[in-house]
């Protein structure tokens, strides 16, 4: 950085500030997370130190089913928790479940700052990426809940996916039912496995979009193992977070 830059930043943060009156300050992405008791690795979403900026989490207490099913009795918790982390001062809402999605559109009217409560909110863009004649894999906790009436939620349809459920896989269980002890190996190789078949059975897949909050530590192996695009929870989170909390760009030319 030139000593001129360095000015201006310093400049920049002697000036002066008027805020809102929030007691803390400087977490930009809020995060919507069910109570649920399981080992959460770094990467997964519940897990803070998978990011390089801070973020705040909110919880909602209710079975996971529920949301899977986008029961429409737990709504109103949902609200009130982005609304209480908008009070608080982030710039985004976050949801910690791809089914979230069904609560996508009542939240984001509820409140005035952006919200993507779902993964699966990057398909449109995904597909508009990709030739029309490729198909996208959804790695899924609750395979049978990924349809249209969902997805509508989030602009897009089950056009041109191909929806694979992870939920019922062993390894998977300790997520699934909420255990204290994980084989983070075990469930690595099975998800790897899981797309390598898949990617046998259907070579026009193009992208994998993995719908779990739980699943992006697992998303550079399923990359390695497949050489294509793999999409989770920190490629949007990370998208969202720079446009809300964009930089100053230094360097040469």
């Amino acid at each position: 950085m030139s000593w001129k830059a360095a000015l201006e930043t310093y400049d920049e943060l002697q000036s002066e500030h008027t805020v809102p009156g929030h007691f803390t300050s400087g977490f930009a992405i809020g995060i919507i997370a069910v109570h649920l008791i399981y080992p959460k690795v770094p990467g997964n979403v519940a897990n803070a130190s998978t990011y390089p900026f801070p973020v705040l989490y909110k919880e909602v207490d209710f079975p996971i089913e529920r949301l899977f099913e986008g029961d429409d009795s737990i709504e109103t918790e949902i609200i009130t928790a982005a609304r209480e982390l908008e009070a608080a001062g982030v710039r985004a809402i976050i949801g910690a479940c791809g089914y979230f999605a069904h609560f996508q559109e009542k939240v984001a009217d509820a409140v005035n700052v952006p919200v993507f409560l779902s993964s699966l909110c990057q398909l449109p863009m995904i597909k508009t990426g990709l030739s029309s004649k490729k198909k996208i894999a959804v790695l899924a906790a609750s395979g049978d809940n990924i349809n249209d009436d969902l997805l509508n939620k989030v602009g897009t349809d089950t056009e041109r996916l191909l929806v694979k459920d992870i939920g019922s896989l062993e390894s998977f269980a300790p997520i699934r039912w909420g255990k204290t002890t994980l084989d983070n190996g075990e469930l690595t190789e099975a998800l790897v496995q899981v797309v390598v078949d898949l990617q046998r059975e259907h070579p026009n897949v193009g992208a994998i979009l993995l719908e779990c909050s739980d699943l992006p530590p697992y998303a550079k192996a399923i990359q390695g193992a497949t050489g294509l695009p793999v999409f989770d929870f920190n490629t949007m989170i990370d998208l969202v977070y720079h446009s809300v909390v964009q930089k100053t760009y230094y360097g040469i030319f």
